[in-house]
């Protein structure tokens, strides 16, 4: 734990000298969910029922900004090559990094997502499962997104690939996530749906970090 500790102190300080990376995915959330009232006119029924639905979609764009720099820095400087070495399985130091990404880029949407509701007069009885939704659907996100980070380690344009890589993937997730939010505005209860959100959870946190490190060492070797 100390090690995995230290590996997320030092990704979340490196994160804060460069606040810029994080700044820029929250004002990136920001602008794109601002923009789709431009695209179906101010209507506020037809925004309120959209709303759940442009909150997930602007945050699954905004969190691929910076999935790139994942594991690059690292890889370019040499430290990937030194944790490869580290006593600390290589799982633990994907699980790490991922983490301090979702805290540095996830946590902010999470945040931010109740703001976008007001700008889309959502009911203030799909708040609490927005927001709910978004804390079990972020991570899996970033876990995911270690994968397509992995995989595209030292390739040309790696940034374009992350995304048709991940997409896919994180569909599930976007799913369970709209559905409980529409559930919860309909009277019904969301709570089936956040549980299966919560499976993706528990399922990617295994999991993710296995395939990401198989594909680091592939890309190391």
């Amino acid at each position: 734990m100390k090690a995995f500790s230290q590996i997320l102190s030092r990704d979340l300080r490196l994160a804060l000298r460069q606040r810029g990376d994080a700044a820029m995915v929250l004002l990136f959330f920001i602008l794109i969910a601002s923009l789709f009232p431009f695209g179906v006119g101010p209507e506020p029924k037809l925004l309120a029922r959209i709303g759940a639905g442009v909150v997930w979609v602007s945050a699954l764009l905004a969190m691929l900004l910076s999935l790139e720099r994942l594991f690059l820095a690292d890889y370019e400087d040499g430290s990937l090559e030194l944790m490869m070495l580290a006593p600390l399985p290589l799982e633990a130091v994907v699980l790490a990094k991922a983490l301090a990404h979702w805290l540095t880029s996830g946590l902010p949407l999470v945040l931010a997502a109740p703001v976008i509701g007001l700008i889309y007069n959502i009911d203030q009885t799909g708040y609490l499962p927005l927001v709910t939704a978004l804390l079990l659907g972020t991570p899996p996100l970033s876990l995911l997104g270690a994968i397509g980070a992995a995989l595209t380690l030292g390739a040309r344009r790696g940034g374009i690939l992350i995304p048709l890589l991940i997409l896919p993937l994180a569909i599930p997730v976007l799913i369970f996530g709209i559905l409980g939010v529409e559930a919860a505005l309909g009277g019904f209860a969301a709570r089936p749906f956040l549980l299966l959100q919560g499976a993706l959870l528990l399922a990617a946190l295994p999991l993710a970090p296995i395939a990401a490190a198989a594909a680091l060492r592939q890309s190391l070797e």
